[in-house]
């Protein structure tokens, strides 16, 4: 309950995070058809990034500042158009102060049709999180642990929908109870697109964490990893995305961002990218 994503909003793993999640948006609306996001772990949905939080870490300078200002190659630029041209339209005049969260992120590119539902557990943050889609009757706010909707909001209505889970890991077992979260999920709603975020540190079980997820039997799921430095000095260097029942396009669309994403954001020479099966096609 103490987590405060501010600290940490628009930084690298947030570009991974929302640039992968505005390819998934934007496949899923290939269909007429209305499709549902639920954010599990939704936060405050957009981020001052002047604020004095945000400015006592600086994290997002090196993330979506140092994005922003690159020289993007002409086949990666519409992959990431949706995600930074979302930025742009909070920033007309320019400079970046404002950042948008997955929620809100996810519903700048919604149309008509589509829906979001958020979880947020933290009282004064959901409040916040209220507050910004007032009166909005394509976002419905839930004041609740995000695990618990795994269960309780599967499956969407629409039956047609993308997971976001993306807990902040305060506590040891968060990587165990993502894998359980996501059996359960699955057993609902084994068509939904879900997107998982780990991050990656020294020490982390990331093969542990692996091996689990290959072992729900999973049919598609795919891995994206960033890693900004190296992980000497302690402290997050990288992160990491599951996709289970990706868009076909996903993984060679992320062949094509990673590489650029690392130039980008890269902070020691020791950074790097990979993407891979877990479960599915290789």
């Amino acid at each position: 309950m103490n987590y405060r994503h501010i600290y940490h909003a628009g930084n690298f793993a947030d570009v991974l995070k929302h640039a992968v999640l505005a390819r998934l948006v934007v496949y899923m609306q290939q269909k007429d058809k209305a499709f549902r996001v639920l954010d599990t772990h939704a936060g405050i949905g957009l981020y001052d990034l002047s604020s004095d939080e945000a400015q006592k870490t600086g994290e997002w300078l090196t993330g979506i500042g140092k994005l922003m200002e690159a020289d993007l190659p002409a086949n990666v630029a519409p992959l990431l158009a949706p995600y930074l041209d979302a930025v742009r339209e909070l920033n007309p005049d320019g400079p970046i102060t404002l950042y948008p969260g997955s929620p809100k992120l996810a519903r700048m590119l919604f149309r008509p049709q589509d829906r979001l539902s958020a979880m947020e557990l933290h009282p004064d943050d959901c409040r916040t999180l209220s507050r910004l889609f007032e009166g909005d009757y394509q976002v419905r706010i839930t004041e609740l642990d995000g695990w618990l909707s795994l269960g309780a909001h599967l499956p969407p209505k629409e039956k047609r929908g993308i997971v976001l889970v993306d807990p902040p890991f305060e506590v040891e077992n968060e990587y165990e109870r993502m894998v359980d979260g996501l059996a359960k999920a699955c057993r609902r709603f084994a068509t939904g697109t879900y997107c998982l975020w780990y991050p990656i540190k020294k020490g982390a079980p990331l093969a542990e964490f692996h091996e689990a997820l290959k072992a729900l039997d999973i049919p598609k799921m795919l891995c994206a990893e960033l890693n900004v430095r190296s992980d000497r000095e302690g402290g997050l260097s990288g992160s990491g995305l599951i996709i289970v029942n990706p868009p076909f396009t996903l993984k060679d669309e992320m062949h094509l961002m990673l590489p650029v994403l690392k130039q980008a954001m890269a902070q020691d020479r020791y950074a790097s990218h990979r993407c891979f099966w877990l479960r599915g096609e290789d």
